[in-house]
């Protein structure tokens, strides 16, 4: 017992100058003090400024503490500071506003392919196009792709929540479920059929319903995920506009509306693929098999290549046959000799924003060219 109160006397002295240094520890009692095995009854030592018993220190669960640390709190401490659960969390979910169902529209995509349906209409005419036809002719063929847009998001979810570009999107997020998202896009699918139909013409209506399915559910849901080639193939579906433009203004289908479909197809695959390469991980992560994850990056930068000739070669097709006048075909090299010039780039002096620069410019090709090709349409 003697050497128990020594070591008593010691730490009590330590304790004094280094506050908090004498903690207690596993097996052992406050102060630091191990009883004896031979012991058969516990040291007890009173606290002199709370008289605790401290039997509690040695039966206690040990606090994992070092020298000149600061004791555990009290647990009425951290039971004070623990927050109550918001309404949203215990909900699992936020409420969706407008903006999340306008988010899943896809604005910008359906836009550009407006523009490209608007221009269809012009070429389709020589002089104006009949003002119902322009107004409820577009608003159809939008309400119906952002359909289509909004079942690439159903589809998708799983998908998008995996990759950065896109796990902020409404349904990964949780703002927006799967009921609310069919419900939605069969409205606005719904809506936009029945103007086609009542007010345009029959042969749009179905070329542009013949489109959504392409997009939403042939490729969205199956060839996205079953060949590399998803997006030659699935490419159709998304340069119909111009022809589903063409076709609500004469109700016909005819030569000049699918040489601008074959322009749009032929930009498809470096446009996507551009940014297939800079998302690499993030596709390989999801499992869909995009080209530069299957075939890596050098033969992807070889399709693009190849296909941005042949985007040169077929975009001045409209000037051989007649369509457009020297306008068209000057801006036409211009535009696709820069592409080429990006794609080029890409393959022989990459840089990591190389890949989303062409990205970026192939957006900037389409929407200068097809407005040039209707100015030049007016003008010559």
């Amino acid at each position: 017992m003697w050497i128990a109160c020594l070591s008593l006397v010691k730490l009590l002295l330590l304790d004094t100058a280094f506050p908090g240094y004498a903690v207690h520890d596993r097996d052992c009692c406050l102060y630091g003090i191990r009883p004896s095995k031979r012991q058969i009854f516990p040291l007890i030592i009173f606290d002199c400024t709370s008289f605790r018993n401290p039997l509690s220190a040695i039966f206690s669960k040990p606090a994992d503490l070092r020298y000149n640390a600061r004791p555990a709190e009290p647990q009425s401490s951290a039971i004070v500071r623990e927050r109550e659960p918001s309404v949203t969390e215990l909900s699992g979910k936020q409420s969706a506003t407008w903006r999340d169902f306008y988010e899943m529209c896809k604005p910008r995509v359906v836009m550009l392919m407006i523009l490209t349906a608007l221009v269809g209409m012009f070429l389709a005419v020589p002089g104006m196009v009949p003002l119902d036809i322009l107004i409820l002719g577009n608003l159809g063929i939008a309400l119906v792709a952002a359909s289509g847009a909004v079942v690439n998001h159903l589809i998708d979810q799983k998908v998008d929540a995996l990759m950065r570009r896109t796990h902020n999107r409404p349904m990964p997020q949780g703002r927006v479920d799967t009921r609310q998202a069919i419900i939605f896009a069969a409205a606005i699918g719904g809506l936009g059929m029945a103007i086609m139909l009542i007010w345009v013409n029959a042969l749009s209506a179905w070329l542009t319903l013949a489109s959504f399915v392409g997009y939403a559910f042939i490729y969205t849901g199956y060839l996205k995920r079953a060949t590399p080639q998803n997006i030659v193939i699935g490419g159709l579906s998304g340069a119909m506009p111009p022809l589903l433009g063409w076709s609500a203004v004469t109700g016909t289908i005819e030569p000049g509306a699918l040489l601008l479909v074959l322009i749009i197809f032929a930009w498809t695959p470096p446009h996507f693929w551009a940014l297939a390469i800079h998302r690499k991980e993030e596709y390989a992560k999801t499992g869909i098999p995009m080209l530069p994850v299957t075939h890596g990056e050098h033969l992807t930068k070889i399709h693009i290549v190849l296909y941005t000739i042949i985007l040169i070669l077929v975009s001045i097709l409209p000037w051989l046959i007649g369509m457009s006048g020297l306008l068209y075909l000057a801006a036409a090299l211009l535009l696709g000799f820069s592409f080429l010039g990006y794609t080029l780039l890409l393959l022989f002096r990459p840089k990591p924003s190389t890949a989303m620069d062409t990205f970026r410019y192939s957006i900037v090709y389409l929407m200068v060219l097809f407005p040039v090709l209707m100015i030049d349409h007016y003008l010559f």
